[in-house]
């Protein structure tokens, strides 16, 4: 089980530990909600912007249930980290080994679901996957800023 420790707060870029924030949770559908509702109420603690924190928590949520559904992960660690005023980074780490790209979708207009890299892609103002140094699969990442 992953705990949060101070060195841990140097992966989101935040100068200050108190402005980190990690949660660990099993690979599951409910995860996602879970993950929306602590890092939200953490966002609003720290006084962040509405519209930013929206953005973060609706970005969070798409990053957290793409791996879940696209990954073998049995568990997934979400991390935000408040940067500077009103920038914040968003982290959402996998156990996926494989080396895989993140899947693309082209979805209709019919189509349910294909649109989460999409939504990240236009509310970001930078976005990336990088291998985690903390699980070792993938750590998928983005930023946000008033």
């Amino acid at each position: 089980m992953f705990s949060q420790t101070t060195s841990y707060s140097q992966l989101l870029d935040v100068p200050d530990p108190d402005r980190a924030h990690w949660l660990e949770l099993p690979a599951h559908r409910s995860s996602v909600r879970v993950a929306r509702r602590s890092m939200g109420a953490r966002l609003t603690g720290w006084r962040v912007p509405g519209e930013v924190c929206a953005d973060a928590v609706l970005l969070l949520s798409e990053l957290a249930t793409n791996a879940v559904r696209h990954t073998l992960s049995a568990r997934i660690l979400c991390g935000i980290g408040l940067v500077a005023d009103g920038c914040v980074r968003l982290e959402v780490h996998d156990h996926d080994y494989t080396g895989r790209d993140l899947p693309r979708c082209d979805p209709g207009p019919d189509d349910e679901g294909g649109r989460g890299l999409l939504l990240v892609e236009q509310l970001a103002q930078a976005w990336g996957v990088d291998r985690s140094r903390l699980t070792g699969g993938n750590a998928v990442w983005a930023t946000l800023t008033a």
